[in-house]
Order: C-alpha cells, then structure tokens, then sequence
C-alpha cells in the first residue's frame, strides 16, 4: 500500500477510533445527496415508464389515421396484417359525446372498438373490473371507473347517449331521440384522465351514432417485441397510398412526442438542479481538507523534510476526497434502494397525517407512486457523484504541495 494511501486512512480513521467526526459528516453529505438524487430520478423515471406503457396499451405500437374517415377497413386491416413485424390489427372509431345519467351530464370520450379484434392490440381484458368484454354488445357501454363514480352508475343501469348526428338532424328539422344504453362493465387503467373521460362500444354502434356507415377513423397495431416502431411506421407509410390515400402510420413516440420530451425534460432539470445538492456536499469536504492542511501545516513539512515528494503529499488529500465519495455513494445507493422500496407507505403516513388523501387521488395521475431505476440513470449518479466528491480533493493537495518544508516546519 502506497505510504500516501495509508496516511489518508490514518486521517480519516484514526487509531482508537471507527470513524473521525470530520469524515462522518462529510460521508453523511454525499450520502444524502446521492439519495435524494437517486429517489428523484427515479420517481421520474416510473412516471415516464407509466407513461409509455399507458399509451402502448391504449394506442398500440403505430396508430393509422387519416383526416377523414376511412371507408374500406376490411382491405386495410387485411394489407396492414400482412406486413412484417404487425402482429395485430384493430380498427377504431373516436368522437366526443354527452353522457346522461339520472339528469346528470358528462362529455366523454366515446371510442368504438372492434370486439373480436381489440385484445390482439389492446390488453382490455387486463383492466375490466366489472363485467366482461364479451358482455360488450351494440346495444350497451363499458365506462371508466371514475366517470361511472362522478355520475353514479352502477353495473346493469342504463344511460343515454346524444351525439353530435343528432344536432345535424334537428338542423334539417329531424328528430333523433337519444341512445339509450346498458353499462355492461367498468374499466379502470390506473390514469387520472384515461380513467374519468373515456367509454367504450362497439364499433357498429360508434359509427351508427356518428353517421359513419362502414368507416372508421384509424387502426391500432401490435408489433413483434423488439420491433423499432418508427422503422415499421416508414415502411407502412410506402404501402398506405395505394390502399388508403390520405392516411398515414406513427409510431407511439412519434405520436406523443411533444409529451415525452417534456416528460424528459423534467427529469433533467431535476437531476441537473438536484447534483447540486453534492456538489455543496463536495465544498464541504473541501472546505475541511484545506482545514486539515493548515493544522497539520509542520507535518506536511516534516514529510517533505523526510523526503517525501510534493505528489504524494497531495495524493493524500485527493485520496482522502475519494474515499469520502465512494463511502458516501455507497451508502447514498443503499438509502435511495431503501426509501424507493418503501414510498407508497411513506406517502400513505404521510397523507394520513396530514389529510390529504383525496387531494392526492384527485390530481395524482396514478394509483401508486411510480418508481424505474435505469441503469444508465444509477450508473451516471454514482459516476457524478465519485467524480465530483474526488474533485473536491484538489485544491487541498495543491495547497499541501505547495508548502515549503522549511517554512512549513517553522508554523506555530
């Protein structure tokens, strides 16, 4: 063991004693900040991982759509399926329509869905939590949870449907009465909006309410696992014009890019404004490193008396920032893990103390709180914060190296 290396053990760990109250305290700062930088990125990284499986799971790998309605689906689905990586195809039909129930009105979502098609895309049947997709028929309505709950209907009750058909009708003095409807079943996907804004029926019954004929507004697809979206999308976008002119293929993050990207940024600024938290950490250690070289200004001197090159002397210094930062790191890992591990019940304490369970519910957009840890995230903290913490140990070993031996000898 280099002299230098075992000085700066010494230092930090002196005989008769497990830890020097300097080296713990500046372990405990890099540890802190290491954990709360951990806990953050990752809390963000679960919301985009929700986020992206959310929307795989409600849109599929690449969407199809057109700026209007598209008339031959039976031939587009057929074309779309025969294409390599498509492993499953379902079309859709979408519009906006008010929801009665008891007098009380809502304006959801209305989505028209391919019964026999939708679970080779959508995993639907994954999140139905009364009834069942095959209960789903023309003439009833599986709605979101949270709707259901602002308009309080139950499972068999019945609903009425006004759609926009309708006010071309009354402008032409026609009269439509309103659809009436059987809730057949409640889904739940997790989402705030998904979950309070959406309902679903068949697709003949979407396009009768809309005045659709035999169209629709687009296509969902499932690709194989491992398949590059974008790439697939380009190719399809190459045999889209001569089925379907004026329709087009995105991938899911081509889709929701401006979304994503702002979902990243977050996570970003995070991150960036959070390693502030070890670099104050990292002045701190400096701050007392350039302590440790004024008292202990006539040992340096001695060591340089004995012979001991100005290098090693300040290697010394920077060794002991390195052990400051990796033992700070570890630990800093090991706390994040432990506090990731146990979030949803310290938020569930929390929110009990302080009352505000529903408030969390209501503008939460998850059940629980999320959480991802990439690799690449944990690989770039730890590195950050060795780096940093290692750095901190310069200008205390070129303040040792530069002392004059003889004068340094001389301190009082």
């Amino acid at each position: 063991m280099p002299w230098s290396l075992y000085l700066a053990l010494k230092q930090l760990f002196p005989s008769g004693r497990r830890l020097s109250f300097f080296t713990a305290i500046s372990v405990a700062g890099v540890m802190l900040g290491v954990a709360l930088l951990i806990v953050s990125v990752s809390v963000m990284g679960g919301f985009g991982r929700e986020i992206r499986r959310m929307i795989i799971d409600t849109q599929g790998d690449v969407q199809v759509r057109s700026g209007a309605f598209i008339d031959n689906p039976e031939e587009i689905v057929a074309t779309l399926a025969d294409q390599p990586d498509v492993t499953g195809v379902t079309p859709f039909a979408e519009g906006v329509v008010m929801l009665q129930y008891d007098y009380k009105p809502a304006f959801p979502a209305l989505q028209g869905i391919d019964v026999d098609r939708v679970n080779d895309v959508i995993p639907l049947n994954d999140y139905i939590r009364v009834g069942t997709l095959d209960d789903l028929d023309d003439d009833s309505v599986i709605l979101s949870a949270q709707l259901a709950r602002s308009l309080g209907v139950h499972y068999g009750d019945t609903v009425e449907v006004y759609s926009p058909l309708m006010l071309e009708l009354m402008k032409n003095d026609e009269v439509m009465l309103p659809t009436e409807l059987r809730v057949s079943g409640i889904f739940e996907i997790g989402h705030q909006a998904l979950d309070s804004s959406v309902v679903l029926v068949t697709l003949r019954r979407m396009q009768e309410l809309y005045g659709l004929g035999g169209g629709v507004h687009g296509f969902n697809l499932k690709l194989t696992p491992g398949s590059d979206p974008d790439r697939v999308a380009r190719r399809l976008n190459g045999v889209l014009p001569d089925v379907a002119p004026g329709a087009f293929a995105r991938s899911w993050m081509d889709a929701n890019s401006d979304f994503l990207f702002v979902v990243q940024l977050e996570k970003n600024m995070i991150f960036f404004l959070l390693m502030f938290i070890i670099v104050v950490a990292a002045f701190s250690v400096m701050s007392s490193l350039l302590i440790s070289v004024v008292r202990k200004t006539r040992e340096i001197g001695l060591l340089g008396a004995m012979g001991g090159r100005a290098r090693d002397v300040a290697l010394c210094f920077c060794y002991q920032a390195l052990v400051i930062g990796v033992g700070g790191t570890v630990l800093g890992v090991g706390l994040g893990m432990t506090v990731l591990h146990f979030r949803n019940d310290l938020i569930a304490g929390f929110t009990r103390l302080t009352g505000s369970e529903e408030a969390l519910r209501r503008f939460y957009e998850f059940s629980n709180l999320p959480a991802y840890t990439s690799p690449g995230d944990l690989t770039l903290i730890v590195s950050m914060a060795i780096i940093v913490s290692a750095l901190a140990g310069v200008i205390p070993a070129w303040r040792a190296a530069q002392l004059n031996p003889v004068e340094a000898l001389r301190s009082e």
